[in-house]
């Protein structure tokens, strides 16, 4: 399982974000608290002093007397600092600065590993990320209504668009809930607005929160990055370089790639090896790959080379999908 580390990167600011914010209402709670009552502000000056003091004896060869009286007198102090607080009316750990996680410490690692709680703001970003290239809402497989599809028998495939859906769903929710090394690539294929993006998002949703990194893209806005990294190769400024390649970098490394609208490029000798530089990298590296199209086979052998092609049908569970185009349909109701 591999991370978005652009995506991490956010995660980390998030979890600094809330951190900070836990730091400021504990200021706030002290300033409120030392305005009500100066004597606490004075018994946290004397517990402070006593800290600097057993350090300073901590560090002579004879000490032992000493450091045992300054640990009585600071238990003594936070005991008299412990009734203060309930004198002017507020509970006992009100001051207490307690970490958000306690197993990290809000440093978002336990050890070597991604804590919990740095994972859950990943995700959130991850979540957040899809949405917003989605633009779609809260998609999901309980919402996808396979009754827009016709029951009839459709005569150039021997099964009613309504059936072959069926299968699709069913493929679909058991490749999002069992996703991993051993998945297969998809492909998704047929006319507009047979539920292909749908699908896609709610696949993502999915994989996502189980903590796989997932990026969706169109065909046509992968291929400007790659363009643009060949252009900015030869730029003077090496930090927006840096951010494309990086983009690239998502594309090749994620856990699993949509690739959108396969077909609506310009397609040139450029984009036809960009396109096989993805897929070929992806395969080798076992990264999963969705990739969806309004072309027909015939159509996509037709415009994209022998080498690309005989890897999608080779490497990809092809999914077409039937019937008439269900957002008019949904409109006619």
């Amino acid at each position: 399982m591999s991370m978005d580390r652009k995506l991490l990167a956010q995660a980390k600011t998030a979890l600094d974000k809330k951190r900070k914010q836990s730091d400021d209402n504990y200021k706030r709670r002290l300033e409120q608290v030392y305005a009500h009552s100066p004597i606490i502000k004075a018994l946290d000056d004397e517990i402070r002093a006593t800290m600097s003091e057993l350090m300073g004896a901590s560090l002579s060869a004879d000490s032992g007397d000493c450091i045992e009286d300054i640990r009585l007198r600071n238990l003594e102090l936070q005991e008299q600092r412990r009734s203060e607080l309930l004198r002017a009316g507020y509970v006992e750990d009100y001051l207490d600065n307690e970490f958000i996680c306690s197993d990290c410490r809000d440093t978002g690692y336990s050890g070597t590993r991604i804590c919990s709680c740095l994972m859950e703001c990943y995700k959130e970003e991850l979540r957040e990320s899809l949405s917003n290239l989605f633009k779609l809402g809260e998609e999901t497989f309980d919402s996808f209504e396979l009754t827009y599809y016709d029951e009839n028998l459709a005569p150039d495939a021997g099964i009613s668009p309504r059936r072959s859906m069926e299968i699709i769903y069913e493929i679909c929710i058991e490749y999002a809930r069992k996703f991993g090394k051993n998945s297969m690539n998809l492909f998704f294929n047929g006319a507009p607005g047979l539920g292909k993006t749908f699908l896609s998002a709610c696949i993502a949703r999915v994989v996502a929160d189980s903590g796989y990194s997932v990026v969706y893209d169109t065909a046509s806005s992968v291929f400007s990055k790659f363009e643009e990294v060949k252009f900015f190769s030869r730029s003077e400024d090496p930090e927006e370089l840096k951010e494309l390649k990086a983009e690239i970098k998502r594309y090749l490394e994620c856990d699993l790639l949509i690739f959108d609208d396969l077909g609506t490029e310009m397609t040139t000798s450029f984009t036809i090896s960009a396109l096989y530089d993805i897929i070929n990298t992806r395969l080798m590296t076992g990264g999963k790959t969705i990739v969806s199209s309004n072309l027909t086979l015939g159509e996509l052998r037709r415009r994209y080379s022998g080498q690309i092609m005989s890897r999608i049908e080779g490497e990809y569970q092809m999914l077409t999908f039937r019937g008439e185009d269900i957002r008019i349909k949904r409109n006619a109701f």
